[in-house]
């Protein structure tokens, strides 16, 4: 379970390089930008888990993380001139990351023993705080904070990770069930502009 994890955690790190390095070539950013952007994204969310959860980083401890970085942001340019749609590439690739961090954060936090609370928020900002940085930064509105669902899904394919993983519930089937509900219900949203409601009411124009 800790290789298929470890494994995991790595995939999210280069899905989400890519999204990194795609929103700097949207943005027309030379190629050490496009470096930062992608690595923001890749372990921004990871690192501020641990730094919170007061754990080693986990890229100071096992630098290949930077080198999957530094690989996938080298080779996206050569791809992405391609795409009729690098906003729409953009969307998935961060949807797949998601996915595999709102699992691999909750699971690292609960190792740690914290309660259910905190675990499932530890995936949901290993898993949305990198893309928001990246946004910041490309001077975008968040995905986190746009019409569509973001965070719910992280919150859900966490919470399906703990409740599954309390029940004793074969780990890698765990791994998997959750990864799956955060990536639909993502791409659901998306598809179909699904988001909660708004409150309190816009001023009306005198």
């Amino acid at each position: 379970m800790e290789n298929l994890i470890y494994w995991m955690g790595l995939a999210g790190i280069g899905v989400f390089s890519i999204s990194g390095a795609l929103a700097a070539l949207r943005q027309q950013l030379d190629p050490f930008g496009l470096i930062v952007i992608a690595t923001v994204t890749a372990i921004g969310g990871g690192t501020l888990r641990d730094i919170i959860l007061d754990l080693p980083v986990f890229w100071v401890i096992d630098p290949t993380s930077i080198y999957v970085i530094l690989a996938t942001a080298v080779i996206t340019p050569f791809w992405a001139r391609f795409l009729e749609s690098r906003m729409k590439v953009l969307i998935w690739a961060d949807a797949f990351g998601l996915a595999l961090f709102a699992a691999t954060g909750t699971q690292k936090a609960m190792t740690t023993g914290t309660s259910a609370v905190v675990a499932i928020t530890m995936g949901v900002m290993s898993a949305a705080a990198g893309g928001a940085i990246r946004d910041i930064l490309c001077n975008e509105i968040p995905l986190v904070l746009r019409k569509e669902l973001y965070a719910v899904p992280a919150i859900l394919g966490g919470s399906s990770f703990y409740i599954m993983t309390q029940a004793a519930i074969d780990p890698v089937l765990t791994l998997l069930v959750s990864c799956l509900i955060t990536l639909m219900v993502r791409l659901v949203a998306v598809t179909y502009s699904l988001s909660l409601p708004a409150l309190g009411k816009r001023p009306e124009h005198q």
